[in-house]
């Protein structure tokens, strides 16, 4: 059965469908799997992985995505390049990183290799990379953008960007994490396209295997700190771990030396990054193949020296017997997450609400983390393809996740969208990056309705 799975997932339409016996589908109910206790079920292993992936289609002409009750949607800004991640600078302009996976090297691969690039083509991840920048700036306050420029071309599959402002005045650098290198331009209000050549702060983690490639940055609060994801470089180290060195964790980065320190560990794909207050939290990819309901993505916060559990065990001290030999000592301190999102939702973007949001928001949504949900592929039936709000009371995520924006996957099981990047606009609207739908999507209060 085995191997008749894998030749069907080769032969069939880029494997968006295999047969029943070819793989597992889930048993939980999605409640179960989120949340600050969620239910970890045994483990269910197999020679070939569940797959079920959604085509990627792209948005019918007039149709968009389905916000929640209370909460308007338009499109910000359309016709862009795979976009992937969102910053909102100071002066109200919007950046928008387009960009894909870094072009690999032509070789042979397993024939299991050669099944998840056709899966990940057919989800529409596959497109070449654009590596730009591009701002976007709405002047006459309409919710649209009406205008847009390359702020900054030839990167390398750039993703994250950050802004450190100047003690003595309104300009500053902007941090750009492309997949290879931290790099910085300088920046001043009203800038459409940068008038400087990029300098490299940091080299990344990269090579030709690359398996995580999405690198984010995020400054401290006083802006003298940076600190920047970096995903593993395979699912649960099947390349052997000399492959994962500096990988599967967040850096602290000094930008006027360029060192790079561990700033914590065990974190298999780390994407999103956010303050509250003085904690730094993120978002993570869990690991795939051990059935539809194992094991949650995950919101957490970040400590200083803390070990999150991969490749050696997932969710605290759940060991994964795939990896071998075990470390029970480090096993030991593993953290526990303080939020599950569900399982293989993939979150990627991550935003809190601010002073701005709560007050253009409904107060449904006034305190708490939006994130993007890229969406599954190891999991029957799929999960995420959708933007969730993580309630928060006090320092904590508190509660059940709530649907922001929903309908990226159609009922046909295509997907019209995937949202990546989140991030809070001047005006305190909710923007997405939807990198299917070439489209950056603006989230706002519903107008009311006549009495």
């Amino acid at each position: 059965m085995a191997m008749r799975c894998l030749l069907l997932a080769v032969a069939l339409p880029l494997a968006a469908t295999l047969p029943a016996g070819c793989g597992d589908r889930a048993r939980l109910p999605p409640e179960t799997t989120t949340g600050p206790s969620p239910t970890l079920p045994p483990a269910r292993r197999a020679l070939i992985p569940t797959v079920k992936v959604a085509k990627a289609t792209g948005w019918p002409e007039g149709e968009r995505p389905t916000p929640a009750r209370g909460l308007a949607v338009a499109a910000f800004a359309t016709g862009l390049d795979h976009p992937r991640w969102l910053y909102v600078l100071p002066d109200g302009g919007v950046l928008v990183a387009e960009a894909n996976a870094p072009e690999r090297p032509k070789e042979d691969h397993s024939l299991k290799e050669k099944v998840m690039a056709k899966v990940m083509a057919y989800a529409g991840a596959a497109t070449p990379s654009a590596d730009r920048i591009t701002l976007l700036r709405d002047a006459d306050g309409d919710g649209v953008a009406e205008v847009r420029s390359v702020f900054l071309d030839g990167l390398v599959s750039p993703f994250g960007m950050a802004l450190v402002r100047d003690a003595s005045g309104p300009d500053g650098t902007l941090y750009i994490a492309d997949t290879d290198a931290l790099l910085r331009v300088p920046w001043r209000p009203g800038l459409l396209r940068a008038d400087a050549v990029p300098a490299q702060v940091a080299p990344l983690p990269a090579g030709p295997i690359n398996h995580h490639w999405t690198k984010n940055v995020i400054a401290s609060p006083d802006g003298k700190r940076l600190y920047v994801t970096v995903g593993s470089n395979s699912n649960v180290g099947e390349n052997g771990l000399d492959a994962e060195a500096g990988r599967a964790l967040v850096l602290e980065v000094d930008p006027a030396t360029g060192r790079a320190t561990e700033f914590a560990t065990g974190l298999r794909n780390p994407n999103g990054l956010g303050w509250r207050g003085n904690t730094l939290w993120t978002v993570v990819n869990e690991r795939d193949e051990l059935g539809s309901d194992l094991v949650p993505d995950y919101l957490t916060s970040v400590r200083r020296g803390g070990f999150y559990g991969w490749p050696y065990s997932y969710y605290g001290q759940h060991l994964d017997p795939r990896v071998q030999p075990q470390r029970p000592a480090l096993v030991a301190r593993a953290l526990v997450p303080d939020y599950a999102l569900g399982a293989h939702v993939a979150p990627l973007g991550l935003a809190f609400a601010n002073a701005a949001s709560a007050a253009a928001l409904p107060r449904a949504f006034a305190d708490g983390a939006f994130v993007g949900l890229h969406g599954s592929w190891n999991r029957k039936p799929p999960a995420g393809y959708k933007v969730a709000f993580v309630p928060f009371a006090g320092d904590r995520p508190s509660g059940r996740m709530v649907d922001v924006l929903t309908g990226f996957l159609g009922e046909d099981g295509e997907a019209r969208g995937r949202p990546v990047g989140v991030a809070i606009a001047r005006d305190g609207a909710l923007l997405v990056a939807d990198d299917v739908g070439d489209t950056v999507w603006r989230v706002s209060a519903a107008a009311p309705t006549a009495p």
